[in-house]
């Protein structure tokens, strides 16, 4: 088979920032390509050139052989390129039927519908994936994974050649993530190529026939899945080397007293959860989506009022009615959702990781003093290794793993007790994610108790010395140690 994508010397700038520098990307008809890279290596504007929402300052494009000197985003469309985004671009107001429906009906130009003729179409376009849903209800009623086969069902109805996935599994659970290859899969045998974009290492394997990686705006490799290894492919996409396969039986253990117990606990989306956390102790909650891991979360940090049963801090019954109560005792929450919940966007660095002890750096008199909140700010820069050239710019102008090191040094600015982290590397890159496990690691073996809330199996064994797994709002295992691994959390959790 030939190529469907050839893309050559692209290069595309952005008030003096090279966002591409020459990038070059082939991808063989019905193969499923994956495009990787850390976040900011030029991923998304790559996508945006070849859908035509960018034109390249210089370079080429050909789909199917065909050259186009300018593309344009109608162009992309009517060559049967179609790009599925992380919001999937549907209408959350309108119901299945018309936002499959009227894509069409609008490029057909058509003045006069009817509800059969809308209904029609729709059938048409679940029925090419198989997708069982109630084409009448509203889609801001559905869950993610059927929002994102609406998307992949109304591309296909514009007939699509090569669809492009961005990051197409971030809020899926694992089923959701089996069903979706399921469906990848079906659209090879019927001819469709696919672009999936990602940097999680077992999906790039399990799904992809062939990898390029970018790294800096710029090509680092491209070959078949199975020339790749994960080591290499951590390699190629940070450029250091990793030692991945660090024993935690090796890691420095300071695991001392109780310092948090909870028996009994029950609040809305959990019931009947019991724990004991430990100084110096990662502690692991994972399961799925709505097993209760994330309002377990909540409640511990008084975002969320408990219905029965007990929270001891440091051998004291305690109540935790809100956040400020929380921050008293000594316990600190890093959100799941950084950027609506965790950060200022357009506030800078220094304002906010200092942002919640400014009472500390205010003197009796009101006065805020501007040296201790630089000198503030710059330590933990420094400590937690964000990666930027001056830490009084925007927030909003790093890295997804940098603002999540970011919200991390807010909460250890306050010197927490307990610290829990409701995904803590969601949305980051590899290079940030070991960076962020290390960093946890060397806060347990100082003392500082952890509560790591994750869905992801291997942050769960990289990281945590017990853990304890929850489905339907229940605690339904409990995991020591040797006992952690790949088979077990999966079975588990499932």
């Amino acid at each position: 088979m030939g190529n469907i994508l050839a893309v050559k010397g692209i290069k595309k700038s952005f008030g003096g920032v090279h966002a591409l520098k020459g990038v070059d990307l082939t991808i063989k008809e019905g193969e499923t390509h994956c495009l990787a890279g850390e976040n900011g290596c030029g991923k998304s504007t790559i996508i945006k050139v070849i859908s035509g929402f960018y034109q390249p300052d210089e370079g080429t494009i050909e789909i199917n052989e065909k050259g186009y000197p300018v593309m344009t985003p109608s162009e992309a469309i009517n060559a049967g390129v179609q790009v599925i985004y992380q919001d999937f671009s549907i209408f959350p107001n309108l119901t299945v039927i018309e936002n499959l429906a009227f894509n069409q009906i609008l490029a057909n130009k058509k003045k006069l519908v009817n509800k059969k003729e809308f209904r029609r179409i729709a059938e048409e376009a679940v029925k090419k994936i198989n997708f069982d849903v109630d084409l009448d209800a509203l889609v801001e009623t559905l869950p993610v994974a059927d929002k994102q086969l609406i998307a992949i069902s109304r591309a296909l109805l514009d007939n699509a050649k090569l669809i492009i996935m961005d990051e197409p599994t971030t809020a899926l659970t694992k089923k959701e993530v089996k069903r979706l290859f399921e469906i990848i899969t079906d659209l090879k045998k019927n001819g469709v190529t696919i672009l999936f974009v990602s940097h999680k290492l077992d999906e790039v394997f399990e799904i992809s026939d062939s990898i390029t990686i970018l790294r800096n705006g710029e090509n680092v490799i491209t070959c078949p899945t199975s020339e790749m290894t994960e080591e290499k492919f951590t390699y190629y996409m940070t450029g250091r080397h990793f030692d991945t396969n660090q024993n935690k039986a090796d890691m420095e253990k300071n695991i001392g007293e109780t310092i948090m117990s909870v028996k009994g606990l029950s609040a809305p989306g959990f019931e009947n959860v019991n724990f004991e956390l430990h100084k110096g102790e990662i502690l692991g909650v994972t399961g799925q989506l709505g097993s209760g891991r994330t309002e377990l979360s909540l409640a511990l940090f008084g975002l969320l009022k408990p219905t029965a049963g007990t929270i001891t801090m440091e051998g004291k019954e305690v109540k935790i009615p809100n956040v400020s109560a929380a921050e008293k005792l000594g316990i600190a929450l890093v959100p799941e959702d950084r950027l609506t919940e965790g950060l200022f966007l357009p506030q800078s660095i220094i304002k906010n990781i200092t942002v919640s002890k400014m009472d500390e750096l205010t003197s009796k008199a009101g006065i805020l003093s501007n040296k201790k909140v630089v000198e503030e700010s710059a330590k933990w820069v420094k400590d937690i290794g964000v990666a930027t050239k001056n830490h009084e710019f925007p927030v909003q102008t790093l890295s997804g793993g940098n603002q999540q090191k970011v919200v991390l040094g807010r909460w250890l600015a306050t010197n927490p007790k307990v610290l829990i982290l409701n995904g803590p590397t969601v949305g980051v890159d590899i290079g940030a994610k070991y960076d962020i496990h290390s960093l946890l690691r060397k806060l347990a073996s100082e003392g500082m108790a952890i509560i790591i809330v994750s869905d992801d199996i291997a942050e769960v064994i990289a990281t945590c010395d017990r853990a304890i797994v929850m489905q339907g709002g229940r605690v339904t295992g409990q995991l020591d140690g040797s006992e952690l691994s790949n088979d077990s959390l999966t079975s588990a959790t499932n």
